[in-house]
């Protein structure tokens, strides 16, 4: 399975970051979430995004942060060699999508509740 790394993750279930886990783990799809709240998300422990962790085998990064908030990630997450971002309504960043395509990876705006939902994971 194809592991999803969730940048936003927060225990808020008014959150789509939430409910992106939420479906995340209905589908089966491992995903490890991070951001600046602690907490656990479907057993999942969050991890603060400061302390920049390594994790392997990652296929997909999906965004619930602002562009305003994430230039000072743009190296950190692009050094994480996904496959792809996914820049959800709202977090789209130009700047942030040509780094990427630059690294090689593959850049999707949309949204992952609607991509999990169809099928199109």
């Amino acid at each position: 399975m194809k592991k999803t790394l969730i940048v936003g993750a927060t225990t808020n279930p008014s959150r789509y970051a939430y409910l992106a886990a939420e479906l995340l783990g209905k589908k089966g799809q491992p995903f490890v979430p991070i951001g600046i709240k602690s907490g656990v998300l479907f057993g999942e422990e969050i991890i603060d995004i400061k302390s920049m962790p390594e994790i392997r085998d990652l296929d997909t990064i999906t965004l619930y942060i602002g562009p305003q908030h994430q230039e000072e990630w743009y190296d950190y997450l692009i050094g994480l060699k996904p496959s792809r971002i996914i820049f959800n309504p709202g977090t789209e960043n130009p700047i942030f999508e040509m780094k990427a395509k630059e690294n090689g990876i593959e850049v999707a705006k949309a949204c992952t509740l609607v991509l999990l939902s169809t099928g199109q994971y």
